[in-house]
């Protein structure tokens, strides 16, 4: 059983539980899988049953019935359950492959960063850095809230429409985020 402190402004006890359990699945589901005992198939997925063993042998038990909470609310759809499976839906830092075919992407993409990265994004463009792809949202309000997370948020419109035709690769997540291997500056469109 959970127990929680009320501390002023951080929330109610469920939703501080929701949030830690979202954080504590994404870094085992996209970055460290074999710190909790964990081995993903070759396309990300684990069985539940494995994972709810493995948080309980790691002193942070999860219940099911929390585990399809966190699915259903979280606001990202980090995860995806399927049948007796769930798996992140990117973000990875390990070696996955998601199995995504390739897709036409709209127009126009959006990346969502703040000002003391433009300098390196001017010169290299957008890199995966430690992840697979560079991660890219449909809409600017996405990338204004991906942005926020870091700082005060810069949106950079990105010509996807561009890199399609000029063959780059486009694939969407299961939540809808776009994932690029790189993006050249010359698609990025930068303001003043």
């Amino acid at each position: 059983m959970t127990t929680s402190h009320t501390t002023p402004g951080a929330g109610t006890p469920d939703e501080r539980r929701t949030v830690k359990v979202s954080k504590y699945l994404s870094k085992h589901l996209r970055h460290q899988p074999e710190r909790i005992g964990l081995t993903l198939d070759p396309n990300g997925w684990v069985e539940i049953d494995a994972l709810l063993r493995a948080t309980a042998d790691h002193r942070f038990p999860v219940t099911r019935a929390e585990l399809d909470h966190v699915v259903a609310v979280n606001d990202k759809r980090r995860f995806t359950i399927e049948g007796s499976r769930i798996r992140a839906n990117q973000g990875h830092t390990v070696e996955v492959d998601l199995d995504l075919p390739p897709a036409e992407p709209p127009a126009y993409l959006y990346h969502g960063t703040v000002a003391r990265s433009l300098d390196a994004i001017r010169a290299e463009g957008l890199r995966p850095m430690a992840r697979h792809h560079v991660h890219l949202s449909p809409d600017r309000e996405t990338a204004t809230r991906v942005g926020a997370r870091r700082g005060r948020p810069v949106v950079l419109p990105v010509d996807s429409g561009a890199m399609h035709r000029d063959g780059h690769i486009f694939r969407v997540s299961a939540n809808g985020v776009w994932l690029a291997d790189a993006v050249p500056p010359r698609y990025l469109r930068f303001s003043g």
